[in-house]
């Protein structure tokens, strides 16, 4: 039998409002132009404790970012080796999966609150089993996202607003350079038009995909 070859995983990171969805959108156009299978998958995944996760984000369910934390995990680990819509199981096939945030934002934004190392050893068990062939970060101003998000949002989540996202910023840098894996790390200029800004990733991924 003809073995099909492995999928690109590429995961999008960068603060709320950066504009990952619309970049995501474009690149997910762009290789179906191309013939190419695509998956486009997000965090949280639709499991019971993503949807915990909703609940928590929006302020529904109140609880402090420990609680939180291993619930991403416990998430992802679902994200990842789900039978129906798990992302090794498409990569697999042959298809290749977009992501909009992995691992990378759990040690950005869970870090604010809770140490780094502890948060970078809680997803262990997902980094083992997964890593991104890239993961593309849109850097932004995050005043500008603070904008972006005070006119598309109805309900705010947990960590919009713009302390919050300064120092989730930061610490997205300071998890670029602890982890082993962060010369796979693309970062894109995300304060031009979006247009600029697809013409730019696309250059850079366009050799996953050749």
């Amino acid at each position: 039998m003809e073995e099909k070859k492995r999928g690109a995983f590429i995961a999008f990171e960068g603060i709320d409002g950066s504009g990952k969805g619309t970049q995501i959108r474009l690149l997910k156009k762009h290789l179906e132009k191309l013939g190419l299978p695509v998956f486009r998958t997000m965090e949280p995944n639709d499991s019971p404790f993503g949807d915990l996760i909703h609940q928590i984000m929006i302020g529904r369910v109140k609880t402090t970012n420990d609680v939180i934390a291993p619930l991403f995990v416990a998430d992802r680990l679902d994200h990842i080796q789900n039978e129906t819509n798990g992302i090794l199981k498409f990569l697999n096939q042959g298809v290749n999966v977009i992501s909009d945030r992995y691992y990378f934002s759990s040690y950005a934004y869970q870090s604010v609150d809770l140490p780094m190392d502890y948060v970078i050893a809680a997803n262990a068990p997902c980094a083992a089993l997964l890593r991104p062939d890239a993961t593309v970060f849109i850097d932004v101003n995050p005043s500008v996202t603070m904008d972006r998000i005070e006119k598309n949002r109805m309900t705010k989540e947990l960590f919009e607003e713009t302390g919050r996202l300064v120092e989730t910023r930061k610490r997205y840098f300071e998890a670029f350079e602890k982890e082993k894996d962060h010369e796979n790390v693309i970062i894109i200029n995300g304060d031009r038009e979006p247009e600029l800004v697809e013409a730019d990733i696309w250059e850079k991924l366009n050799p996953f995909f050749s």
